[in-house]
């Protein structure tokens, strides 16, 4: 790989990714592939453990607002989904409830009275001119369940695209954790 290569694609959701399969139909599909390090770990909950430490600091503020909003509507909140007194910190992953653990892929998300959503993040190998390199891909689908659902969801949408694209990034400028250590 080559150093300083922080680049993040936009790509089909892998067909080898249970999270292609996780509704009938979706109301939101998106994925995003980076370019790991060769000695970068393989291990998915490893790799989204440090993927999700590398939020930025404007993350946390649209988190914030996006709290004040929905608290309204009686939807869970971040600090109601991180709450330690409700899971243990094996349970989950950020704001994250972990729903599947592979060798290659972690099932991540939550449901909710207005829409139940998955995030993968699954480690995959591509060929890459002519040889095979190691790649990182985020998948998120999205299953709304009323109005309420799908209008959050036209709304956050852009932002969730720009907060996978960030913590991707900052992940790989902040350098891939390796074999040899752990996150």
């Amino acid at each position: 790989m080559h150093d300083n290569d922080w680049s993040v694609a936009s790509v089909t959701l892998p067909g080898e990714s249970r999270i292609a399969r996780a509704y009938a139909t979706t109301d939101l599909a998106d994925a995003y592939a980076v370019r790991l390090p060769k000695d970068a770990i393989t291990d998915p909950e490893l790799l989204a453990r440090f993927l999700f430490s590398q939020q930025a600091p404007w993350v946390a503020g649209l988190m914030r607002i996006r709290d004040t909003l929905v608290a309204g509507f009686g939807l869970k909140t971040s600090g109601q989904l991180k709450s330690p007194s409700a899971r243990s910190r094996n349970d989950r992953i950020s704001i994250f409830k972990i729903y599947e653990k592979g060798t290659h892929e972690i099932l991540l998300g939550e449901d909710d009275k207005h829409l139940d959503f998955r995030v993968s993040v699954l480690h995959q190998t591509r060929t890459v001119s002519t040889e095979s390199a190691p790649y990182l891909v985020v998948s998120t689908v999205v299953h709304c369940h009323n109005l309420l659902g799908r209008t959050y969801i036209r709304l956050i949408a852009p932002f969730h695209r720009l907060v996978v694209q960030s913590i991707m990034r900052r992940a790989a400028r902040a350098g891939w954790p390796v074999l040899s250590q752990t996150p």
